[in-house]
């Protein structure tokens, strides 16, 4: 493998991976151009949501191309390495859930973990995972779904409002980095405005090897190699062993019932699943969907001994589906935001907060879920992501769907209240599939037809 600085840079023209699709006015409306809603719908198009604008219409153009669900989520994710660091990070980790109509469920849990002699950086999961989720349900070359990420960082992209509401919050982690400040703050020392044009070479130049040697060029070689001498010089322990022993925890779901819905929720293995476990469960003692998550969350918190949270845990989720009827929702976190709000060495990788760290409990409020109606068809797939409230937001809209209600348009969720940092997303089909990013957010759904 090349060097890391030797390497040529190699990304596709940002125009190329999104040529091939016409997403026409409804999503240059919804992105902020036409006056339009955070909501898009069709009955024979895929369909992405997300917290991030540039990432979902990357999501959506993939589709577009003939990609999966599966493809789609894994272009959003590392479309969000450049345009939305402060909670998508190739130094992170997350959970995916998927339904496919032939190939079934699965479960991919790629959570960041500790170091196996400690330190305060955790040992990162999120490319082994979509690379796993990926070859098991992709349909177009993985190279595809790297390309977007990897020509935003290159060749630049405007600071999205999504980002520049985040970046306002989280200014005095940004200042403590040089890379991160060079990248997001002005000559004063404060964010950039919404709208500048930002790039991150460092970035692309692992994305690009990512994008050629897939796992190879993130776990070993020279982006890991960058990874290891930085961890050490701050004091963390990733070793090289670490980084090339991590694999992915590929599972079945957890199955629930509710109503006359079939659900999918993440394994009880993992926090997240716990959490969720226990948050319906307190939930099914009310018929009342919003007064039953409002109590049942406050109760799933008391029973976990959590009575404070960090401000930003650094998380986001998105969700899409394709013509086909698959099914992806995906939910990934930095542990806090911009994870440890440092950039190691030369590589553009933010490195995550150790899972033992205040923020590690980020990775409990990963919620994504999947619901299919009696003939097998997706009803909803959604995830809530980066605090309990994100949790409880999706947990009231399945509660809802489930019992007959309408969820057709934003104001049908019920937002986190603390957005953009707690977000819910949410394709919901009942008929026609709608794609409903947080009405308290500023995110997007995005259709594209093929």
């Amino acid at each position: 493998m090349p060097s890391f600085r030797a390497k040529p840079f190699l990304a596709l023209p940002l125009a190329a991976v999104l040529a091939g699709c016409s997403l026409g006015s409804r999503v240059e409306s919804t992105l902020g151009f036409g006056g339009g809603s955070n909501s898009n719908s069709s009955q024979s198009s895929g369909l992405a949501v997300g917290d991030e604008p540039y990432a979902v219409k990357t999501g959506a153009a993939i589709l577009g191309q003939g990609g999966s669900a599966a493809d789609a989520v894994t272009a959003m994710f590392f479309a969000m390495t450049a345009t939305y660091p402060v909670a998508a990070g190739l130094g992170g980790g997350g959970i995916c859930l998927i339904a496919d109509p032939v190939k079934g469920v699965r479960e991919f849990d790629f959570l960041t973990r500790a170091a196996k002699s400690g330190g305060a950086y955790a040992v990162p999961g999120a490319v082994r995972g979509f690379y796993d989720l990926q070859s098991a349900f992709g349909a177009i070359p993985w190279q595809r779904d790297v390309a977007g990420g990897e020509a935003y960082a290159a060749s630049g992209f405007p600071i999205s409002h999504a980002l520049s509401a985040r970046l306002a919050n989280a200014q005095n982690v940004v200042r403590l980095d040089a890379a991160l400040a060079a990248e997001f703050l002005n000559e004063a020392g404060a964010p950039k405005a919404e709208g500048t044009v930002v790039t991150d070479p460092a970035l692309s130049q692992s994305l690009g090897a990512i994008r050629l040697y897939g796992t190879d060029g993130f776990y070993k070689g020279a982006v890991a190699d960058e990874v290891v001498r930085y961890s050490a010089s701050q004091g963390g322990a990733i070793s090289l062993g670490d980084l090339s022993d991590y694999r992915t925890a590929i599972v079945t779901p957890r199955p629930m019932v509710q109503g006359a819905l079939s659900v999918l929720l993440p394994n009880a293995s993992t926090g997240a699943g716990a959490f969720a476990a226990s948050l319906f469960a307190n939930a099914a003692r009310s018929t009342d969907p919003e007064g039953a998550v409002v109590a049942a969350v406050r109760q799933s918190l008391t029973s976990f001994g959590i009575s404070a949270l960090p401000p930003d845990l650094g998380g986001t989720g998105f969700a899409a589906m394709d013509r086909n009827g698959q099914a992806a929702t995906c939910a990934v976190t930095l542990n806090g935001a911009f994870g440890g709000g440092r950039s190691a060495g030369n590589s553009g990788v933010l490195l995550a907060n150790a899972p033992a760290t205040p923020a590690g409990i980020a990775s409990a409020f990963l919620t994504p879920i999947i619901a299919r109606d009696g003939d097998g068809h997706v009803a909803l797939a959604g995830v809530g992501a980066g605090g309990p409230n994100g949790s409880a937001a999706i947990a009231y809209a399945l509660l809802k769907l489930a019992s007959g209600q309408q969820l057709g348009r934003p104001g049908d969720l019920r937002s986190t209240g603390a957005a953009p940092m707690v977000t819910v997303n949410v394709i919901s089909c009942q008929g026609v599939c709608v794609a409903l990013s947080d009405p308290g957010g500023h995110g997007l759904g995005a259709a594209t037809d093929e």
